[in-house]
Order: C-alpha cells, then structure tokens, then sequence
C-alpha cells in the first residue's frame, strides 16, 4: 500500500501532471443535454462506477491529458454512442476532445453536437451518433482529452484492462505517446450500437467482474458474449458486465459501489436494451459477516431485485453461489448459509430460470472447494478456464427465449 501508484509512475514518466484538488473556472454546463430515448439502441459495453476512492489514478485525476481505453463490443453495428459518467464528480470538468477508432482511424465524437463541452458532476452523459461500422467482438479504441485539472474522477476499480495516459491533446496518436496508467476505467461507462438486438447484463461482484481472469475478455459474460458469436446473427444478444469486485447485495463499499439492490436501477435497468439480468451476488455478504447473516436476508434481496426487474418486463436468471472452501474468511457457518441459500436458487420460484455455476466449478470430490483446475490461488477467485466453464454453463437458446419474452 506504501508503493508508488501506477498513476504517479506513469505521471513520471509523461509528464502528465496529476490534478490536486483546484477550484476550476466557471463552465457553462447549460448545454448539457438530456439523456436520450433509448430506443433502437443496445448497449454493447459497460462498466458500473463507483467513487474515485483515496489513492490511485481516480483520487489523483490528471491535468491537461489524454486517457485511452480499450473496450471489446459484445454487439456489433453501423452507429454507436459513447456515455460518460461523473456521477461521483464534486464539480463540472472539462472534456477536450473525445475520437474513438474501429482500427480504421480516429473518428471524433461530439456531446451535444460539441467536442469541446462541460461534464457536470453528478451525471452520466450520452454523445451523439457516430456513424461507424464495428463488429460484434471487436475493440474499440476510446480517448478522452482532459484541458483542465480534473480533480477526483468516476472510476470502475478493476477493468481487467490497461487504461494509458499522454500529456497534451493525443487524441487518435500512435500507442507509442502513451504509457501505462493503471487498470481502472475512467469516466468512460457504456458503448451502445444502433440495434434493438437486445441485452443480457450480469449482475455481480468480483466474480462477475473477472478478478483472477487475468484480462478482461476471460471474465465469464465476455466470454458468454463470444458464445453468443455462433448464433444466428438475428438471435444474437449483447452481454454487458455490471460486476463490480467487492460489492454485496445489502451493504455499500465505496470503491466496491453501492449495494446491488440499489444499483439495480442505474446499472441494469437503465441499460439501453436490457431484456435479462443474470444474477450472482451473495458470498460477499456471507464472507464479510462470517455466517451471522440470516439468510432471509438474501433471500428477500433476490426477490426484490426479481421483482422489480420483471415490473420493467426484465427476466431474470439467479445463480448458484460458488464454491470458497479455503479462501480467507470462510467458516463453516458461512458455508452452511451458501448450501441453504443454493438449494433455495434452485428451487425457487421468483427467477424465471436458474443456472447452477456451483456444479460447474466445484471440485467433484470436495464440493465445498472449488475445482483445483479453475482455481486461481486464493480458493474463491477463479482463473480463465473456470470462468470459462462458468459461461459454458449457460443455455443460449434459453436466454434467446427469455430476451423474447
């Protein structure tokens, strides 16, 4: 905890300054236009925010720089629309330039029919249209260049991803002008293609997240996505990741976001397109109250989160809690709870479908542990095949059917 940020080496190395907290002139935020209808759009990417934290690239915020951030498309299409969140920012910074590159070319992007705008704090942003054909499973180069000193930025903790950084507008610049940065993604919230294919978000923590995936494209709704590719291109769905590492079902954490039920609204429901949320939360809150957590407890926040996504004509598919036999802070209890809120996922009837991820990644010979194989060291986090078995577990001609209604 006591080692340089990657933030401030990459500000070393670049010479791009770190924002300190300045008051920042007057911007005129009046144009900031409302957030669109979302109808013929889908959302093809996303990340859930969370506040920038105490330490690291968010709590620091840069001056007088250009961001850079990959992002995969699990839809593809012949327009898109970028969004951009300050939900937890105090005050308005200001956006430069925005371009995104399709590997053809930096293409600019304009907020209001301007590239040069204000981003008020409290909020998420959508762009204009952009004209520009991109494949489902492509990556999609998006830079952000920020004049000003930016103070503390929205941040989703873990990307799986680099985020790089240069001095100065670079925007649409070779790779070679950028340096490491770190693995949060900054500002940058969602991707939506011109399509009304439809989306199925997932609903987690670290597991959902990816943590332990070792890149983002092995977390299991990126690698859902990609089995989404062998579907007939009229049946295809979107997969967007609403995970977040740390987050719980009953308690905010800051950086871990706020708790699932509440974020409910904001990083699934409003998701352009969203037609099923896949849901796998819960070992959070069992790990962090070491089975004192009646189970009701959880139980009763599934079904709230069923219900109100279905009075927004969502399904919703619940899924068996993993196994975390040997991970720091397991007891028996907890474990006892996981078994008792398993048996009662399979059975219940308030999701509209079940997928049991703990017979899919549990070792057959000991079940309460993970299988050796899809371990990724700490006996809760999973490693790529797991997550990939993880995916695999999943029927797509059922989520097709579901996303029908």
């Amino acid at each position: 905890m006591g080692r340089m940020t990657p933030g401030r080496v990459a500000a070393a190395a670049t010479g791009v300054a770190l924002a300190v907290a300045l008051p920042v002139a007057s911007l005129d935020v009046g144009g900031a236009d409302p957030r669109p209808a979302d109808g013929g759009w889908t959302a093809s990417w996303a990340a859930a925010m969370t506040p920038p934290g105490t330490q690291g690239p968010a709590a620091a915020g840069v001056h007088d720089a250009t961001l850079r951030q990959r992002v995969q498309l699990s839809l593809g299409g012949h327009s898109l629309r970028l969004r951009l969140s300050h939900e937890y920012g105090a005050r308005a910074l200001r956006v430069g330039a925005v371009t995104v590159d399709a590997g053809a070319g930096a293409v600019p992007v304009t907020f209001g029919g301007r590239d040069d705008f204000a981003l008020a704090g409290g909020v998420e942003r959508v762009s204009d249209p952009v004209p520009l054909r991109i494949d489902a499973g492509a990556d999609l180069m998006v830079d952000l260049y920020l004049p000003g000193d930016t103070g503390p930025l929205t941040q989703h903790p873990y990307a799986g991803a680099t985020t790089a950084v240069a001095a100065g507008d670079l925007t649409g610049a070779p790779e070679s002008a950028f340096m490491p940065l770190g693995t949060s993604r900054l500002l940058l919230s969602g991707v939506d293609v011109e399509s009304d294919a439809g989306a199925v978000v997932a609903l987690g923590d670290s597991l959902t997240d990816g943590l332990g995936a070792g890149a983002a494209e092995h977390a299991y709704p990126a690698v859902l996505a990609d089995r989404m590719l062998g579907l007939p291109a009229d049946e295809r769905l979107a997969v967007v990741n609403a995970g977040i590492s740390g987050n719980r079902l009953l308690a905010d954490g800051n950086v871990a976001g706020v708790s699932a039920t509440s974020r409910l609204e904001s990083d699934v429901l409003s998701q352009p397109g969203a037609r099923v949320v896949l849901l796998l939360e819960g070992i959070n809150d069992i790990l962090h109250t070491g089975g004192s957590l009646h189970p009701r407890s959880i139980r009763n926040a599934y079904e709230r989160i069923a219900a109100r996504a279905h009075e927004q004509g969502l399904a919703v598919v619940g899924a068996t809690l993993t196994p975390y036999a040997g991970s720091r802070g397991y007891t028996a209890a907890g474990e006892d709870d996981r078994i008792e809120l398993n048996d009662w996922i399979r059975t219940t009837g308030a999701f509209d479908a079940v997928v049991d991820l703990d017979a899919a990644v549990r070792d057959p010979e000991l079940p309460r542990r993970l299988d050796p194989a899809f371990d990724a060291g700490d006996g809760l986090h999973l490693n790529a095949a797991g997550y990939a078995a993880m995916a695999a577990a999943f029927d797509l001609d059922e989520l097709v059917r579901l996303a029908e209604g």
